[in-house]
């Protein structure tokens, strides 16, 4: 089933929605987004999320993407997120829909 222009929209405001210094997960997304998967997340995140605190999005375990560890974690460590050994502490810092 193809992806809706409203379900988009919802990741879109979930995403704007994550303060500084907290983080959410694929998963955490997709099921306040009512999706059926988190990669349907990653995708959107992927072709519509340049202008989003793109950063606050992280993997199920904590760490970022493999291909954007490096930036993902200066950004996440500049607004006081919790990391420790490359992952975020998710007890901490994950933030609730």
């Amino acid at each position: 089933m193809p992806t809706t222009e409203a379900q988009v929209e919802r990741v879109r405001e979930l995403v704007a929605s994550i303060p500084r210094g907290r983080v959410a997960t694929y998963g955490d997304i997709a099921a306040a987004a009512g999706l059926s998967t988190p990669r349907t997340v990653g995708w959107i995140m992927r072709t519509d999320a340049a202008d989003l605190p793109w950063h606050r999005v992280l993997r199920a375990d904590g760490r970022p993407a493999a291909h954007l560890a490096e930036r993902q974690l200066e950004r996440l460590a500049g607004e006081g997120t919790p990391i420790l050994d490359g992952r975020v502490d998710l007890a901490v810092a994950r933030w609730r829909f």
